[in-house]
């Protein structure tokens, strides 16, 4: 990642900055990288470039993290967020300009640069939904993060496969997969937040999740602030100085438990299409422990 830094970035200030952006991200230890490798000898794939392409994930993915975080202007202690946002923009554009690089360098085809950056226009339409709050009803939740969360590890697997001879329906099965495998986890990450009630919690931002849309529709006059807040007729003070009521409402509200039944039903779905998966041992069995890794 530091190469491709070095081969697109002159400017030694930027330069820098950069490449403290990328190790700020190494310090999370996260499994982009390995699902691309994974998903690559899973397949027998034998790239000598496979390692290039499991950093062009790790750097897209870096992108995509600094884009949402100046959307939702969170995480301030992320260097990202410590400089001026025209200087991180530019940031996001050589990491983009750098990836299509490195793609072409790395020998992908025209097909395959062509599904995966649908793949990654799927996400940032559903990051759009997302930041509109295009997601009146459950059901156009759960589109949503499909869109936004399970292109990206779809996205992780075609950057592993896209250099391997695999079959149609094998990709189309490991997209699947993938897609349920970002929906567990964009559900689990809404478990946890409902359970917060700070400035960046997704009620107070009036984001609407799956617990919350649960807790909108329920029909009892003690949840009626909370839905007078997203009609914007009370302030997020108003809910605040109450904060300790509202989270005993929300814990005995059935919201957890409903979250968990729709996140219950993504898993067994996910663990069908992982048993129908016809790869080999063991990678087939790392490949789940890798996608699984965040909410085992």
């Amino acid at each position: 990642m530091y190469r491709m830094v070095d081969d697109h970035v002159g400017a030694e200030d930027l330069n820098a900055l950069l490449k403290a952006f990328i190790e700020e991200k190494a310090q999370e230890q996260g499994s982009w990288s390995s699902i691309t490798r994974c998903t690559h000898e899973m397949l027998g794939g034998a790239s000598p470039h496979i390692d290039r392409l499991a950093a062009a994930t790790e750097l897209i993915l870096l992108c995509f993290d600094i884009v949402d975080d100046l959307q939702d202007q969170d995480h301030g202690s992320k260097p990202w967020m410590q400089c001026p946002p025209a200087v991180a923009l530019n940031a996001v554009l050589v990491f983009l300009t750098g990836f299509i690089g490195e793609l072409g360098q790395c020998g992908v085809n025209g097909r395959s640069l062509y599904e995966i950056s649908k793949m990654l226009s799927r996400s940032v339409n559903g990051q759009h939904k997302d930041v509109t709050n295009q997601v009146p009803e459950v059901d156009d939740y759960l589109a949503m993060i499909q869109e936004k969360s399970g292109s990206l590890f779809r996205f992780a697997c075609q950057m592993g496969y896209c250099l391997t001879d695999c079959s149609e329906e094998t990709m189309e099965r490991i997209d699947d997969l993938a897609d349920c495998v970002g929906m567990i986890h964009q559900i689990q990450n809404d478990l946890k937040d409902i359970a917060q009630f700070d400035v960046k919690s997704d009620l107070l931002l009036r984001k609407r999740t799956l617990p919350v849309l649960y807790l909108l529709n329920v029909d009892s006059e003690a949840f009626r602030p909370v839905k007078e807040y997203y009609e914007g007729r009370i302030t997020a003070d108003a809910l605040v100085q109450d904060k300790e009521q509202y989270m005993r409402l929300i814990v005995d509200s059935g919201c957890i438990e409903y979250t968990k039944i729709v996140q219950s039903v993504c898993v067994q779905k996910a663990e069908e299409l992982w048993t129908d998966l016809q790869v080999p041992s063991p990678w087939k069995e790392k490949f789940r422990e890798l996608t699984y890794a965040a909410f085992a």
